[in-house]
């Protein structure tokens, strides 16, 4: 007989680590619709059914980044509440410690989406995000660590803000920033990179880890990813798909000792990659061009899957080898904001 616990372990038999997963696509639909009821929202659907199909991917309808994008919409404002970001923090990491034995999570979100708008004070917001994550290490004895997100839709003002509620709580544990948000949509980046430089500047100066979306579909071609990182100095990127077409770009990363944050599943339904194959193919020019990556999991309910599927699919599908998958996790610590 199979024992029940051996079974929910990974197939590489170690321990694992992810560092790129979003509060806003990682919480099981049935603690979604209790935190709903619980605040009272109206839901577009009227049963549990209709709102855990609602709230999870159905690849035949996206056809876009911004497509995917687009689920965060609810999930987000269901989390607009202190007491609903303290459990879903909580959720996450315990969830994913027993499904795949994931001993090491640092989990991002944007508090500045779960506070409606500047009705929910922020600062709030981040101390409940930090006391779910208090209470999960406690329990189960992980590392974990948080990740506060700024948007390329939202004001240079906003996201400074959001990197100096990043400062403040680095000792209690945040331990980085991200740059997330369509790629297709209005953004002030380029036309502040001396401001978004200063910041991420300001960021690194008090320890904290930088990391940005970049290069995950067409819409940011790989001299977008060569411009972020030139600007921003990242030590590492997400997604990043779009570096493979440039040597020059792989070059860079190369040099840089920049780590690529790799999302096998929900890259093949934001159509970051079209394919198995085409994954294939990027997966081993990454090989090839001795870049520094790392598996994870994006949104895990949102898209169906966990880091020991993850895994279960490029071993199955013989795009990755057991022993660079265990060099993949090995980075993964190497590279972790969490000290």
């Amino acid at each position: 007989m199979v024992n029940r616990l051996e079974a929910t372990r990974n197939s590489l038999g170690i321990e694992l680590s992810d560092l790129h997963i979003h509060l806003g696509g990682a919480v099981a639909p049935h603690i979604l619709w209790s935190l709903a009821h619980q605040q009272g929202l109206k839901l577009p659907v009227g049963s549990y059914w209709e709102f855990a199909e609602f709230i999870t991917i159905d690849p035949a309808k996206i056809n876009t980044l911004d497509d995917y994008l687009s689920y965060f919409h609810w999930t987000e404002k269901i989390q607009s509440s202190p007491e609903a970001v303290e459990r879903s923090v909580y959720e996450v990491i315990s969830k994913e410690f027993r499904s795949s034995n994931v001993t090491r999570l640092e989990l991002r979100f944007n508090p500045m989406k779960r506070n409606r708008g500047g009705e929910r004070d922020l600062d709030h917001i981040i101390h409940a995000a930090l006391r779910g994550l208090d209470r999960v290490v406690l329990e189960y004895q992980g590392k974990a660590g948080l990740i506060l997100c700024l948007d390329r839709e939202f004001a240079f003002d906003l996201n400074r803000v959001i990197v100096e509620k990043a400062v403040h709580y680095h000792p209690r544990g945040v331990v980085g920033i991200d740059l997330a948000g369509s790629e297709s949509g209005p953004s002030d980046l380029k036309s502040r990179a001396t401001d978004y430089a200063a910041l991420c500047s300001r960021a690194r100066d008090a320890g904290l880890g930088v990391t940005v979306h970049v290069g995950e579909t067409a819409a940011s071609p790989a001299a977008e990813v060569m411009e972020i990182v030139e600007v921003m100095q990242p030590h590492r990127i997400g997604h990043g798909i779009q570096a493979v077409s440039s040597p020059d770009a792989l070059k860079m990363l190369k040099e840089r000792n920049i780590c690529v944050e790799i999302c096998p599943t929900s890259n093949m339904q934001t159509h970051a990659v079209d394919g198995i194959e085409h994954l294939g193919r990027v997966l081993r020019t990454l090989v090839d061009a001795g870049i520094l990556f790392t598996i994870n999991t994006d949104n895990p309910y949102l898209s169906h899957t966990n880091l020991r599927h993850e895994i279960s699919f490029l071993l199955a599908n013989k795009l990755m080898s057991a022993a660079e998958l265990r060099q993949c996790f090995a980075w993964a610590e190497e590279f972790s904001f969490i000290r």
